[in-house]
Parts: structure tokens; C-alpha cells; sequence
């Protein structure tokens, strides 16, 4: 969910093709949340196989992945750890949010109508610990690395990003560039044309970069400042933030010092300044393993062998022609 900032935040839109020779820091969970919501069936239930177990998160995970590696894209995927105590009263909120969804899917769905069925289906994916395992195997299978956070993946692909270890942070969220990620990417993970929420229109989603210090500047704010506009608006760790108090009002406190009239926020400050974060992790690019790759999706979830066969044949082209490049521009 996140801080809505985009009110406020300048975003420049890129094609996919800008990024080829990057390396980037994917939000893992913040994805595969996408992969749950948008690749469903008509009805809006998800795609699974015959012991009913879901793998729209796998399917989305692997070709879109095939998708980076064939535009140049190196993808390190960071996926969450614990979560901070002040983000418990989040995580409640969403789950009550989600089986009210979950309620008015099945009620659409018994009366037969489609398009709010599927609305509503979109907001009730849980992410569970054994959809989590499988997509790190898949990954490890295919050769791509992933890093685990000890805490927000967020704080933690930003921390990659500023060791220099990637070139970009990927999210949908704002939050990445509280936690100081110089360079964040959003819409990576669900480009492509989007059908509009209750109307049969259809629009294309294209990758917009966020330049961090391209934002302070033109906000004229520290990061610290526009932590504060985002705690106004309301984050993960104060949901709801101060009634009555949008982005550009709470642009306004800000600049106008008067942050500090609102209460004592210096946990939630503290958090986005110094998050928990670790040096712990090797970022390591591998062949892909196909007979591992389909026996994870072929064997075990029962993907069309034909169409995994044909991605991972677009991952080994990929790197062939990659490693000719270097040869060459070594020569020259």
C-alpha cells in the first residue's frame, strides 16, 4: 500500500528499453502481489492447478523475468523479513480489508456478475509462506539471485542500490524513496495495456523513474521533510495519518515548520532514516537450470511444458547473445 505520493512527485515515463545493462532491485513481495491481483481468469479466480493450488504469482514471476533478461535487464528480486512492530495495525487493517473483498467476490459471483466479481477478486490475494518458497526456488532455477531483508525489502533494495551492488530500486510504493533509494522504477512489474477498473477501457502502463534528489529539489525539502509530508498523509506506520490532511496540505505544514504541532513522530522518522537493513547477501547471476525449471512448473504446478520450454529458451538466447557482446567490446 504504501504513502500516496504521487500527487507531488515528479515521475518521468521511460520505455522498458532504457533500462537494458541495468541491474535492479525488485520489491519481491510488492510484485507478487501484482502477479496475484492481475493474472486471474475471467471470473476472477486465480489461476491454479488441479490440487487447487495458486500460481499466478509463479507464471508472472517467470515470464516477466524472461521479459528482463531479454531487454537486458538484470533482476535481483529483495524479499521482506520481519516486519516492524509500528506496522502491525497495517497488517491487521489489510487483512479486514481483504475478506470483505473476499466476501463481496463470492456474493458477485453467485449473482452471476463478472466484472465485480473480478474487481473485488483482485483485492484478496494473501501471500502465503509456501507461495513465497516456491517462487525462491523458481529463481534459484532460472539463476536469478534474491536477497532476503531482515526486515522492509523496500529499506533493504534500497541499501542494495546505495552499495552499489544495483543500479535501481523497483516498486510500486513511494516508500523506496524515503528509505533513500536514489533511482526508484514503478510500474516494472505490470507494464503493458491495463483494463480500467468498472469500464471496458484499456490503457497502457509504462515504466515512470523517479529521481530521489530530482524530487527534494523541486519540492525544495531535506528527506527528512518529506518524511514528514508522507507521516502527515499517513504511512505503514501511522495508517490513516491526520484527517483532513492531503499531499499538498501536508506539503504546506512542512515548509511552514509547523510538522511538530501535529504530535511526536520520531519512531516512524527513525525508521525511514536508519531501517533495518544487512550487508549480508551475495548477488550472484547463473545459467538457468531447465530440467529444475520444469519440474517446478511443468511437474509440480502443471504449466504448458511447450510455453516453458519456449521462455527458457528466450533466457539462454538472451545470455548467449549478451556474453557475445562482451566478448566483443573486450576485442574492440
Amino acid at each position: 500500500m504504501g504513502v500516496n505520493l504521487g500527487e507531488i512527485v515528479s515521475k518521468k515515463k521511460i520505455d522498458i528499453s532504457d533500462l537494458k545493462g541495468k541491474s535492479v532491485a525488485i520489491d519481491a513481495y510488492n510484485a507478487l502481489y501484482q502477479f496475484l491481483a492481475i493474472i486471474r481468469q475471467r471470473d476472477g479466480t486465480s489461476l491454479k492447478n488441479s490440487k487447487g493450488e495458486i500460481t499466478s504469482h509463479l507464471s508472472g514471476l517467470f515470464y516477466r523475468s524472461v521479459n528482463f533478461i531479454e531487454q537486458g535487464i538484470s533482476p535481483i528480486y529483495v524479499f521482506d523479513g520481519n516486519p516492524p512492530e509500528l506496522k502491525f495495525q497495517t497488517i491487521e487493517k489489510r487483512k479486514e480489508i481483504k475478506e470483505e473483498a473476499r466476501e463481496k467476490f463470492i456474493d458477485a459471483k453467485s449473482r452471476g456478475d463478472l466484472t465485480e466479481a473480478k474487481k473485488y477478486s483482485q483485492m484478496t490475494s494473501f501471500l502465503k509462506e509456501d507461495m513465497v518458497t516456491s517462487s525462491k526456488e523458481l529463481l534459484k532455477s532460472m539463476g536469478i539471485p534474491y536477497i532476503k531483508a531482515p526486515s522492509e525489502g523496500e529499506a533493504q533494495a534500497a541499501h542494495v542500490v546505495l552499495n552499489g551492488d544495483a543500479d535501481l530500486s523497483a516498486s510500486q510504493d513511494y516508500d523506496s524513496i524515503l528509505f533513500g533509494a536514489p533511482v526508484l522504477i514503478r510500474n516494472l512489474t505490470i507494464s503493458g495495456k491495463r483494463k480500467i477498473p468498472g469500464k471496458e477501457l484499456f490503457v497502457d502502463v509504462v515504466p515512470e523513474i523517479i529521481d530521489n534528489q530530482v524530487v527534494l529539489n523541486s519540492l525544495n525539502l531535506s528527506r527528512k521533510q518529506l518524511i514528514e509530508v508522507a507521516i502527515l498523509i499517513g504511512t505503514d506506520y501511522n495508517p490513516g495519518g491526520i484527517k483532513g490532511i492531503g499531499p499538498k496540505k501536508a506539503l504546506e505544514i512542512v515548509k511552514n515548520d509547523k510538522f511538530g504541532e501535529y504530535g511526536e513522530f520520531d519512531q516512524i522518522i527513525d525508521l525511514f532514516l536508519n531501517p533495518e537493513v544487512s550487508d549480508s547477501y551475495n548477488i550472484s547471476f547463473e545459467r538457468p537450470k531447465k530440467d529444475k525449471i520444469l519440474s517446478i512448473l511443468c511437474d509440480k504446478y502443471e504449466f504448458s511444458e511447450l510455453r516453458v520450454e519456449k521462455g527458457i529458451e528466450r533466457i539462454e538466447f538472451s545470455l548467449e547473445n549478451t556474453l557475445k557482446q562482451k566478448t566483443l567490446d573486450m576485442y574492440f
